[in-house]
């Protein structure tokens, strides 16, 4: 369904206002308009029911990732993401329900979105469990002012959404903090480490630990340098322009405009890259 469709797009970040403007243009349908439409789908596989099923949403996802930029990832690849949430919700979307599409939608639309911020967003180590992500998602909105949560507000937030005080407090620090790296860069091969983790690091180690640890980082820049060499030049350039350069990296639609392909096969070509890689470098150690 996704390849046959026509869309509109965010080409770049510049552009993103325009896109705003773009989709406030498709009217939004009412629920007799609607529910025909998605019987036409469903029934007869229209894909022009279905795009204009879509694009009456498009803005409903994008008042939904803005409540996500906090997370500090590119509005644009929310979006992105969202629309692929949504374009689900209109293929699983039975009109026989008696439930409008918005309401199915969100649930859909949020999960990718989701996805993609905890698949993203790299200081986010705790949200593992169900429990966590909803604890992640939630905690901010479940705040009442702007000062440190009191003893009893976290233990509030804890019942409510089922996890241990601690996991509370851990992430109010995490959301509360910035992402500062431990670690030097992983392709800085100079002798001199200015990184935080020297400073925090136990004097009283012992010189065959220390040799060993120094090895070890060694091996991890060797590894990552080993499975870029064996990506193919498109997604090695995906790879670095998204995820290894200094001062941030690309979104979707900017590595799109570059290869003239859609945002999405960018992903796809990200996801497989990022995939080979990691059985490459288990590999090399």
């Amino acid at each position: 369904m996704t390849t046959a469709l026509t869309l509109p797009v965010i080409s770049s970040a510049d552009s993103l206002e325009q896109y705003s403007r773009a989709i406030r243009a498709y009217p939004i349908l009412t629920a007799e308009a609607e529910y025909a439409l998605a019987v036409k789908f469903k029934q007869d596989n229209d894909l022009e029911a279905a795009r204009q099923l879509i694009v009456s949403h498009l803005r409903l996802v994008a008042s939904i990732a803005r409540g996500y930029m906090g997370y500090g990832l590119p509005q644009s690849d929310l979006i992105q993401e969202g629309n692929i949430g949504l374009m689900k919700a209109v293929k699983r979307f039975d009109p026989d329900r008696g439930v409008r599409l918005v309401s199915f939608a969100m649930h859909w639309i949020k999960a990718e979105m989701h996805e993609y911020i905890v698949r993203n967003w790299r200081m986010v180590k705790i949200a593992t469990t169900k429990a966590q992500r909803k604890l992640f998602f939630n905690l901010r909105s479940m705040r009442t002012g702007l000062n440190s949560l009191q003893p009893d507000e976290i233990a509030h937030i804890a019942r409510e959404l089922k996890v241990k005080p601690e996991e509370v407090r851990e992430m109010e620090l995490r959301l509360n903090g910035h992402e500062i790296s431990l670690e030097a860069n992983i392709d800085d091969d100079s002798d001199e480490q200015f990184s935080p983790i020297a400073y925090l690091q136990d004097e009283s180690l012992e010189p065959l630990a220390v040799i060993e640890a120094r090895q070890t980082e060694i091996a991890a820049s060797t590894g990552l340098a080993h499975a870029l060499e064996n990506l193919d030049d498109r997604s090695r350039r995906v790879v670095e322009a998204r995820w290894l350069q200094e001062q941030g990296g690309k979104t979707l639609h900017e590595l799109a405009d570059e290869f003239g392909v859609s945002a999405e096969r960018i992903r796809q070509i990200e996801q497989k890259a990022m995939q080979k890689m990691k059985v490459l470098m288990l590999a090399n150690n």
